[in-house]
């Protein structure tokens, strides 16, 4: 990989991760709850925005391929949160919290699929 292909990786993840820490902050404040639903609306949006990406790359709408690294690798990289929810799947899990944890696991993994294929069906019927 050639360095413009990192830098625009790296810059592409500046942003995300800039994102990723607001949005979680913002919905973490307005929907206070054992549940972490900062990153429950991280994941899902997220999902939903790359699909979206990945749409826009399949129909050709973006073709720039530093663009398409910036965005998807980069970008998108830093803001999705699955680590993060595998780390508090567990502590939701060994804090005795097991419904909690059951529906923290069921939003973010069966709502990303939903949310993805979503994503990718509405860039689909514009350009499809």
């Amino acid at each position: 990989m050639k360095f413009d292909t990192y830098l625009a990786i790296g810059i592409g993840g500046f942003i995300g991760a800039i994102l990723r820490a607001y949005t979680a902050g913002f919905v973490n404040h307005a929907f206070k709850h054992d549940i972490p639903f900062g990153t429950v609306a991280v994941n899902l949006i997220g999902s939903f925005i790359l699909g979206s990406l990945i749409g826009l790359i399949q129909f050709s709408a973006i073709q720039n391929p530093y663009l398409k690294s910036m965005l998807t690798t980069g970008m998108m990289g830093a803001f999705t949160t699955f680590s993060t929810f595998a780390v508090e799947s567990f502590f939701l899990m060994k804090n005795g919290l097991i419904i909690e944890s059951l529906v923290y696991i069921s939003l973010n993994v069966i709502g990303s699929i939903l949310l993805a294929a979503a994503g990718y069906k509405s860039v689909e019927a514009i350009f499809g």
